[in-house]
């Protein structure tokens, strides 16, 4: 039977939600596919439960394709296993952590490898057993501080989730490579355009991480690729480390006075004003040593100060420094409180030296770590603080005047940086991440004792993968591409429905034409919703079915007395006039 509007749960919008940021939430809602019940947590409507549908379908089939057996676990879940694996703590406050009646201690899962390992180590112990792959499409919980976009980043959301368990090594890489492969045809038929980027493990652990993004605008994550193939998002870019150089020879570092010159722009117009390079070539931001100083806040609450030393052209990336610097939860410039509690730190002058001693470094006297960008290299040569207002030192030497704690890559990246595996510059997109697999490798099976007897009868601890796909996430970033001022777009292939007939015009003839033309379009097994508002004008129905998006509509009208319909394709946008006995044959 065809689904008739007259009795169908849907309300649509003339109006935009006041919260809406971008075209996928706007038009989510007023077409009456989701509503909102609190930042970044939305209620699902049928129409929105439809599309939702036919996007698991497609995942559904595609891991039954890879060997993937689907189970579901609950999202309320005991605390203790994320302790045993050191999660509870290492989520910081993403994670949703509550109490029952009774004070014990549950969360809502962000994500599900320490049951899944469990369930796995109740159930099987031997490699006979393996390979094993499982997966679940249910919904995640994660705290989100700045929930945002509608679909794009709320607190909960709808998550394809797979794990694999194998007892080798190799296991390990094949099944990877079945997931992977999976992916790439679940996003292929979806019709998504994909980067497959390397990624930051992250607080999931593991050895090799990659992100399937989908380059768009809108999109949080940037990516680095170069025309040579590679392909990583910035929290995982490795800079390519020049050559230390000689330092013999090298001129003795000079302390100069530098009046009003706290940042870097002061400070290069200063040094070649009064105090002009011997070669002729003018000084420039990259000849200077910026000194940033961060506050990082721990797990366990405490807040330590960290100076990084990096080329002056270059600015922190917080999200890189946020890797860097993991299991801090917290990564910040550091305040004016916590320059206050440190007066060896003068602000706008910091240097890993001046002529009292190092204050930085090996021996630092301020109790602050130092470390460097990693193309401060030995022999490099440097104009930075000199740790007393109105100074900087000139001609400071890497290796020799200065040594840091190490090195941290927490620098932006610059179109044009050179790609780490020597493929060329980069270029710099933004994208959103709509897939991430993982080789978790042994972390979780160890720390919750999955192991398994091999060949020889010895225990062996099993390794495993994590594989996710964000389902609400696809619909929102679908919905975003496929739109036109008037309203959604719908793939055939995850469209609510096939076919939106629509009656109008007066006269018992249309409307017996409108029934007739809905029940043989569902005899032919597509899915139709029929528009049999009596009351509701031509207008009102247009309006309706484009924002609503399907992809072929059916106007049964006037026509009808020629014996005609009108067939609209809403992503062309071409009607042709069709005869009303051909029309169920006109779709294949």
């Amino acid at each position: 039977m065809p689904t008739r509007l007259t009795n169908y749960f849907l309300r649509t919008l003339r109006e935009d939600p006041s919260d809406a940021e971008v075209t996928s939430h706007r038009l989510l809602v007023r077409a009456g596919y989701i509503r909102r019940q609190a930042p970044g947590i939305f209620a699902w409507l049928p129409l929105g439960l439809r599309v939702k549908a036919k996007i698991e379908e497609i995942i559904r089939r595609e891991m039954a394709a890879a060997g993937a057996f689907e189970v579901h676990f609950p999202a309320l879940l005991p605390k203790e296993p994320y302790e045993v694996t050191g999660r509870y703590t290492e989520y910081g406050p993403g994670m949703f952590r509550l109490s029952d009646r009774k004070d014990a201690g549950y969360v809502l899962a962000p994500t599900h490898e320490e049951v899944f390992t469990l369930l796995v180590k109740d159930l099987y112990n031997s490699y006979k057993d393996l390979p094993l792959s499982i997966y679940q499409i249910q919904d995640k919980y994660r705290d989100e501080a700045r929930p945002r976009a509608g679909l794009l980043r709320g607190r909960e959301f709808t998550m394809k989730d797979a794990y694999s368990f194998d007892y080798t090594d190799a296991g390990l890489d094949a099944s990877y490579q079945a997931q992977r492969d999976a992916y790439e045809r679940i996003f292929t038929a979806l019709g998504l355009e994909y980067v497959i980027v390397k990624a930051d493990a992250g607080a999931m652990g593991g050895s090799k991480s990659e992100e399937f993004l989908h380059p768009t605008p809108v999109g949080e994550d940037t990516f680095v690729r170069s025309a040579g193939g590679y392909a990583a998002n910035v929290e995982a870019f490795t800079t390519l480390v020049p050559e230390a150089r000689p330092i013999e020879g090298l001129p003795a570092a000079e302390v100069h006075d530098t009046p009003e010159t706290p940042t870097i722009q002061t400070l290069v117009d200063a040094a070649n004003a009064d105090h002009p390079r011997a070669d002729g070539r003018e000084w420039t931001a990259a000849d200077t040593l910026k000194n940033v100083v961060l506050a990082l806040t721990q797990l366990d609450g405490s807040r330590e100060l960290v100076v990084v030393g990096l080329p002056g052209d270059r600015e922190v990336d917080l999200k890189r420094a946020e890797v860097a610097f993991a299991p801090a939860v917290d990564v910040e410039p550091a305040s004016e409180a916590d320059f206050a509690k440190h007066p060896g730190l003068v602000k706008g002058y910091i240097g890993p030296w001046s002529p009292a001693g190092a204050v930085l470094g090996e021996e630092a006297s301020t109790g602050v770590h130092f470390v460097v960008d990693p193309r401060v290299v030995d022999g490099t040569e440097w104009i930075t603080g000199a740790n007393e207002s109105g100074k900087h030192v000139f001609g400071l030497v890497a290796g020799r005047d200065f040594v840091a704690d190490g090195t941290v890559e927490i620098a932006e990246v610059q179109a044009g940086d050179p790609a780490p595996d020597g493929s060329g510059p980069v270029e710099l997109a933004r994208g959103m991440e709509i897939g991430h697999v993982f080789q978790l490798g042994r972390k979780y099976a160890e720390a919750l004792g999955l192991k398994v007897l091999d060949e020889n009868g010895k225990l062996v601890t099993v390794t495993m993968g994590s594989y996710g796909i964000g389902v609400t996430r696809i619909l929102a970033i679908i919905a975003e591409l496929n739109n036109d001022a008037n309203g959604l777009i719908w793939p055939p292939s995850v469209a609510p429905f096939d076919v939106h007939v629509i009656a109008t015009g007066k006269g018992t003839e249309i409307w017996e034409a409108a029934e007739r033309v809905a029940a043989e379009l569902e005899a032919k097994g597509l899915d139709v919703l029929f528009d049999d508002r009596p009351k509701v004008s031509p207008g009102v129905k247009f309006g309706d079915a484009e924002l609503i998006g399907i992809p072929q509509i059916v106007i049964v009208g006037r026509g009808v007395a020629e014996g005609v319909v009108e067939r609209w394709d809403r992503a062309s946008g071409e009607r042709t006039q069709v005869p009303l006995d051909a029309l169920a044959a006109s779709f294949g």
